[in-house]
């Protein structure tokens, strides 16, 4: 076998590769041989075929399989030969496969960059903290509250914080917005579940009356044929009624889960929740804060193979759920906004994965322990998640690939200039800017 290798780029390879015509025939004939034993011809017992029969029907269809195992082959052995590494499948021309001439191919393909990591000494990172205070505690349990309101029938006018149950119809150029009057349809005032201005229109309405107004859509609406354009509503109003908190008791406490329904033991609890789910995002927001500067500081020419791919991986959902929906999508579109967030994700994947090899990170299996255990909690039987975990290996590596990127976070932040950075609680359980 003879190889050369022309680098074409940076990341562009283009391997050239010979292969004698010995070599095939030796291949072929071996494989006629095995099916000589094997073929049944009329007029001859299994094995004593003639090799002229056998080579005459098959020879053709095992020439082609061989050299489809050759390319194969020869493809993984040259880039061994070679150290190259490629980063996607080659795309092989063939050059010569006649019988008798041997096999030449080409195989092009781009390979994983080299680059040297900006030493993590001199990476400034920001590490964020929080505090749940007293405040903020207050704030979630009257969220609670308000999430198990229930709703009581008034005989006053409508007003912001209402819910007004109403039928009603639109239409847009005489063309109506449904098939048929929409019908008991629920709106809390001020919820902001409609365009702007049709709840604004109900405050004041009462029980049995009706109302008939003009409203223009908005101009990013989600169906373009009325973005823009004004709409005629009318609506009748078949019910107003005030919201209704529960005492802030031991009922309540009850219906949360505290069986004895203390108040103290309550508050407690809520605490301890939210601050679980502040450690979390605390945890997500440094690492979202590192990762960035891990990508700033270290550009690296990616393979365009790699960032395809990604693209395609982030598209192929929105492009499933708009043929479910029977949707067109501007794909060109979506492609150019998932461009910028491919190339990140292929990039850090690049960085991480050098940090790893080069200082022989591995995830700690107490760790990865911890991490299916905390996952199976929210399970009604824990132990079968877990062991559904740990009886498949692509599953388990999943959790392992998360508890080593946490190792590899921990590792960065024991040794770059670290800032601690204190985050507001409402801010810090907003989502982060940026995405890994």
């Amino acid at each position: 076998m003879q190889i050369s290798v022309e680098r074409i780029d940076e990341l562009n390879r283009k391997l050239t590769v010979q292969v004698p015509e010995a070599t095939i025939r030796e291949r072929v004939d071996s494989r006629l041989k095995s099916l000589a034993r094997e073929a049944k011809f009329d007029g001859f017992r299994p094995g004593k075929v003639p090799s002229t029969l056998i080579r005459k029907r098959f020879g053709a269809k095992v020439r082609e399989e061989v050299l489809g195992d050759l390319i194969e082959s020869t493809f993984a052995q040259a880039v061994r030969d070679e150290k190259l590494r490629p980063a996607g499948m080659p795309r092989i021309n063939t050059k010569s496969a006649d019988e008798g001439a041997g096999l030449e191919y080409e195989a092009a393909f781009e390979v994983f960059p080299e680059f040297v990591l900006m030493p993590v000494e001199t990476l400034d990172v920001r590490r964020f903290v929080s505090t749940v205070s007293e405040q903020e505690v207050d704030k979630m349990i009257e969220r609670l509250r308000d999430q198990r309101r229930t709703w009581r029938t008034v005989e006053r006018p409508a007003a912001v914080g209402d819910r007004v149950t109403v039928h009603f119809e639109g239409n847009v150029d005489g063309e109506g917005l449904s098939e048929q009057k929409i019908e008991n349809f629920p709106l809390v005032l001020g919820g902001k579940q409609t365009i702007p201005g049709f709840e604004e229109k109900l405050e004041g309405a009462t029980a049995g009356g009706s109302l008939s107004f003009d409203l223009e859509f908005p101009s990013d609406y989600h169906n373009g044929k009325w973005a823009g354009k004004t709409g005629h509503f009318d609506v009748e109003v078949v019910s107003v009624e005030e919201s209704v908190l529960p005492e802030l008791d031991a009922d309540f406490a009850k219906s949360l889960g505290v069986e004895d329904g203390d108040l103290d033991a309550l508050r407690k609890d809520v605490t301890d929740n939210m601050e679980r789910e502040m450690q979390r995002a605390l945890k997500s927001r440094t690492k979202t804060a590192l990762m960035d500067v891990l990508y700033q500081r270290n550009p690296i020419v990616l393979p365009s193979t790699l960032v395809e791919s990604e693209i395609k991986d982030l598209l192929a959902p929105q492009l499933e759920s708009a043929r479910k929906a029977g949707q067109p999508v501007d794909e060109a579109a979506l492609r150019e906004r998932y461009d910028g967030i491919a190339r990140r994700r292929v990039a850090l994947a690049l960085i991480l994965n050098q940090l790893i090899e080069t200082n022989q990170l591995k995830a700690n299996p107490k760790k990865v322990r911890e991490t299916v255990e905390e996952m199976a909690a929210s399970y009604e039987q824990p132990e079968q998640v877990i062991h559904w975990y740990y009886s498949n290996a692509e599953h388990l590596r999943e959790i392992e690939n998360i508890v080593l990127e946490d190792e590899v976070v921990a590792w960065v932040l024991e040794r770059a200039r670290v800032t601690d950075e204190t985050i507001g609680f409402q801010e810090l359980m907003q989502p982060a800017a940026s995405g890994n």
